[in-house]
C-alpha cells in the first residue's frame, strides 16, 4: 500500500528516505522517485519499483553547486554551466569520482547530477542528505506529473507519494560533459546551443 502525503509533512518523508524506503515526488519537471544515496539496499529498492534495467543511471540530486566536485570530476568550464543551469532542469553527467561507491553508480564510469529548482526538494535534501532520484514511472512508460499518476503505475511498488502538480510534463536535460565534450543525452528546455554560449 502506497500512502499519499503533503509536503507539510516532510519530517515524515525524510524520515522514511532516511530509513531506506521509495518515495515519489513532485519536482519543476515531472514526479521524481527517490532513495536515500549510499544505501545500496534502497537503491535495489528503487530499480525494482521500477523495473530499471541495472545498466542504467539513477541521478544523484545535491543541495549545493560547490558539492558537485565531491561527486563527479569538474573542471572551469563544468562549473561555469553548472552556475548558469543550477537549479534548474539539467542533469550534468560526469567523471564518477574514485571515492564514490561504484554501487552507487550502478558500476557506470559516469555521474549524473542534479540540482533541482524546487523549495520542497531542496529543503527535503537538507534534511535527507544526498538523494538518488529516478522518474516516477515504471520504465518505459509516460512520466507522471501528479499523485494519481503515480499511483496508477507504482501503487504498492513505494512507500509514499507527496501530493502535487507538475508544471511539465518534460524530464530535465541530460548532458554529458567528459573529456571536453558537450552531448546532449536527452534533450529537454536546455538546448545544447544554451549550453555552448554559457562558456562563451
Amino acid at each position: 500500500m502506497t500512502t499519499v502525503v503533503e509536503e507539510k509533512e516532510i519530517d515524515l518523508i525524510a524520515q522514511a528516505i532516511g530509513n531506506g524506503e521509495i518515495v515519489a515526488f513532485p519536482t519543476e519537471t515531472v514526479y521524481g522517485l527517490a532513495c536515500k544515496f549510499n544505501d545500496s539496499d534502497a537503491l535495489d529498492k528503487l530499480m525494482d519499483a521500477k523495473e530499471r534495467d541495472y545498466s542504467k543511471a539513477v541521478t544523484l540530486m545535491l543541495k549545493d553547486i560547490d558539492d558537485i566536485g565531491k561527486y563527479g570530476e569538474t573542471d572551469e568550464n563544468i562549473m561555469k554551466i553548472a552556475r548558469k543551469f543550477m537549479p534548474g532542469r539539467i542533469t550534468l553527467v560526469l567523471k564518477r569520482k574514485k571515492t564514490v561507491d561504484p554501487i552507487m553508480t550502478n558500476y557506470l564510469p559516469t555521474i549524473g547530477i542534479r540540482i533541482p529548482d524546487s523549495q520542497f526538494v531542496l529543503n527535503l535534501i537538507d534534511k535527507t542528505g544526498p538523494i538518488l532520484v529516478t522518474s516516477a514511472n515504471l520504465s518505459g512508460h509516460p512520466n507522471t506529473t501528479n499523485e494519481k499518476e503515480v499511483l496508477h503505475q507504482l501503487e504498492g511498488r513505494i512507500s509514499y507519494v507527496v501530493k502535487g502538480q507538475c508544471s511539465s510534463a518534460l524530464a530535465s536535460t541530460v548532458v554529458l560533459l567528459t573529456d571536453g565534450k558537450i552531448e546532449i543525452l536527452r534533450e529537454g528546455l536546455i538546448h545544447k546551443k544554451d549550453i555552448e554560449e554559457a562558456l562563451l
